[in-house]
């Protein structure tokens, strides 16, 4: 019995379940320096051969997926939260602002700094929304204001008190 194959006809159900643990593996340490062996060991293949397979399979390299799930990260954080685009960057496993920096602009088509202000002017979203959908009595419970109008806060309640 022939295994299944896949649509571009030359990968086999074995080889497309390892390819996908390693791209899980890749998702799973974004945030760390991966070499190409390690996702290439998780596979079982060899470094040239996975990353052929890998491009065939994903029509993106193991970089490319990485440096895509890095700066979608960064933007969500950009947009939500409040730390410094140099923070963002060395939490996300870059080694220099200017590589980071340099990425974001050449994907996103502006600098981080201009993304964050970008955002912020279009979606003024204040700490409200989050809240929007929890019911007033569950609110009040924890002391939070239950009207739109006292949902303007910049930073979140201490739950912890």
């Amino acid at each position: 019995m022939r295994p299944r194959t896949l649509p571009c006809g030359l990968l086999d159900d074995v080889t497309y379940r390892r390819l996908c643990r390693a791209k899980d593996f890749l998702a799973a340490s974004y945030r760390e320096r991966v070499r190409l062996e390690d996702a290439a060991r998780t596979a079982c293949l060899s470094p040239w051969h996975f990353h052929r397979l890998y491009v065939l399979a994903f029509r993106e390299t193991p970089h490319e997926f990485l440096t895509r799930l890095r700066i979608d990260e960064a933007r969500r954080r950009l947009a939500i939260g409040s730390d410094s685009a140099t923070d963002i960057c060395f939490d996300l496993g870059y080694e220099s602002l200017g590589s980071f920096s340099w990425r974001f602009r050449n994907l996103v088509g502006c600098s981080p700094r201009e993304y964050r202000q970008r955002t912020r002017r279009i979606f003024n979203i204040p700490f409200g929304w989050y809240l929007a959908s929890v019911p007033c009595c569950f609110l009040k419970l924890f002391g939070l204001p239950t009207q739109p109008q006292d949902w303007r806060r910049n930073t979140a309640p201490d739950l912890a008190s």
